[in-house]
């Protein structure tokens, strides 16, 4: 019988971090102004600290597509240079001194966002600050910035750059999302150092979700965010024009319309490459759909189950089966060779001290190739920050910890502290020797590239810091991605020539975990 009470049995070892990936590049602010290159925009991912419990190579997976989508966006008179902090290269550049800055804000690095503003305004650059915070917290961020971008930053990113031309820059840029999303220019992606990402494919074919769950961004205050479809071939395109064997779909859902997703598999299977995606569980509803996104290359998907509670999901919105149903879901993925990333998030108002260990045992039951766990967290101007904030709930307004690993809030069952023990007990489970092998696919031939591959994402937090530096995430994930793209060629002939009558067609292990 569990003992529910295991993970507060003790301390837990407090894990290894670098400090690299947990302090931000010094800012010399004694700095001279140097020279300035007219017509030059710089576009900065801020740096953020790192979750010592969760991997460090999730990161690096994919690069941003917001930046490189306003790159596209760039009149060719302008010359544009792309900076992730988080790939530990240092400081922005600032040799020569950028005329335009464009900054992405999240709520989590939304300090560090400000000290990369403040330094380069005051240095003479202007700066644009746009995102989601930007949306939610517009007051704090003008302080900032020469201007924000509120909503969609593809189509004001050329009127801001016109205005700056024209030395008439307003202070707020205002966009919707409603436009034909079809109109919008593939991402440039050009600009990004591809030896630095596991894939520089990331791909985005929809727009928005079905579901309006309660503490998801997209049910922040003022955004408005209706279900929009890229034409597939415009999809096929970016991912030919890439030359990635793997890309991952960075869709909030990208099942929400099931007749576009089989319209899409149609057009991607031809191009005998893999790929990944999110999408919630009653994709299942339909097993013809589960079978051509094998035929089209789904490796992998990452599904946001959230809770094991039905009250949870029922408190939050979200439109799900019941949970009861999802061991047979999940089976029904595995048949096709679909690895599963099961998304969950803990400290809901039902969830008392057992939901740690009964999390782990589904999981592990189910054999999830990857977990991936979230402290709930009450993102500023949605329905679940207005709920706690008027039940004064709310523990502090310090954004850099509501990065889902820290609980911000009064759990109902629970200490904050209790939840914080909780959720990095978990992790410690799920990325553990046992817990691996216990989660093994059950076909034999399968077994020694999952390892690798878990043993690669989950277990190799000493080395990531290293890879992410020296540039070496795309050279040691390629040949896995390669054994991947080749089993999974080769299991897609033998189900294309199968009846579904025919029973499981077996198991093939994802490289995009």
């Amino acid at each position: 019988m569990s003992d529910h009470q295991e993970p507060f049995i003790g301390t837990i070892p407090k894990r290894w971090i670098p400090p690299e990936m947990m302090h931000a590049p010094v800012l010399d602010h004694s700095e001279p102004r140097g020279f300035m290159e007219r017509r030059y925009a710089l576009l900065i991912n801020p740096f953020y600290p790192k979750d010592a419990n969760a991997s460090f190579g999730k990161h690096v997976l994919t690069p941003t597509l917001a930046l490189t989508s306003f790159a596209a966006t760039t009149p060719a008179r302008w010359r544009v240079a792309y900076w992730d902090e988080n790939l530990l290269h240092g400081r922005p550049p600032h040799d020569p001194m950028p005329q335009v800055v464009g900054i992405t804000v999240h709520l989590t690095f939304a300090r560090r966002a400000y000290e990369l503003a403040d330094w380069y305004r005051a240095r003479g650059s202007k700066v644009i600050l746009g995102g989601l915070h930007v949306l939610s917290c517009p007051d704090e961020c003008e302080p900032h910035a020469d201007a924000l971008a509120l909503g969609d930053g593809v189509q004001l990113w050329p009127r801001i750059l016109r205005d700056i031309e024209e030395n008439s820059l307003q202070s707020r840029y205002v966009a919707t999302y409603e436009n034909d999303y079809c109109d919008d220019p593939s991402p440039r992606r050009s600009i990004l150092p591809r030896r630095s990402f596991l894939t520089t494919t990331s791909l985005i074919a929809t727009r928005g979700c079905h579901n309006r769950c309660g503490f998801c961004y997209l049910a922040t205050d003022g955004l408005r965010m209706p279900y929009r479809m890229r034409d597939p071939q415009q999809v096929v395109d970016e991912f030919k024009a890439d030359d990635q064997p793997y890309a991952v779909f960075i869709d909030n859902n990208l099942g929400s319309r099931r007749d576009y997703l089989h319209s899409l598999c149609a057009a991607l299977r031809p191009l005998n490459k893999i790929w990944s995606a999110a999408v919630t569980i009653d994709v299942t509803d339909d097993p013809s759909l589960i079978r051509n996104m094998a035929l089209a290359g789904c490796t992998g998907v990452f599904v946001g189950f959230e809770s094991l509670s039905d009250d949870n999901l029922t408190d939050s919105h979200k439109k799900t089966p019941k949970t009861s149903d999802y061991a047979r879901r999940v089976r029904m993925l595995h048949d096709y060779g679909i690895q599963v990333n099961g998304s969950f998030v803990l400290g809901f108002d039902h969830d008392r001290k057992d939901v740690f260990v009964r999390t782990a045992e589904w999981i592990e039951e189910n054999r999830l190739e990857c977990a991936t766990f979230h402290i709930l967290t009450p993102y500023p101007a949605t329905p679940l920050f207005r709920q706690m904030e008027a039940e004064g709930r709310i523990l502090h307004r310090d954004w850099s910890l509501y990065d889902t690993g820290h609980a911000v809030f009064q759990p109902k069952h629970m200490t904050p502290e209790e939840l914080e023990h909780g959720y990095a007990w978990i992790y410690q489970r799920l990325f553990s020797h046992t817990s691996i092998w216990r989660r093994r696919p059950e076909q034999w031939q399968a077994v020694p590239l999952y390892i690798a591959m878990s043993y690669l994402y989950k277990r190799s937090n000493r080395f990531w810091h290293l890879l992410i530096k020296h540039d070496f995430v795309n050279p040691v994930w390629k040949p896995l991605v390669a054994m991947t793209r080749w089993r999974h060629v080769h299991y897609r002939q033998k189900l294309a020539q199968a009846a579904m009558a025919h029973g499981s067609p077996g198991q093939v292990v994802s490289a995009g975990v």
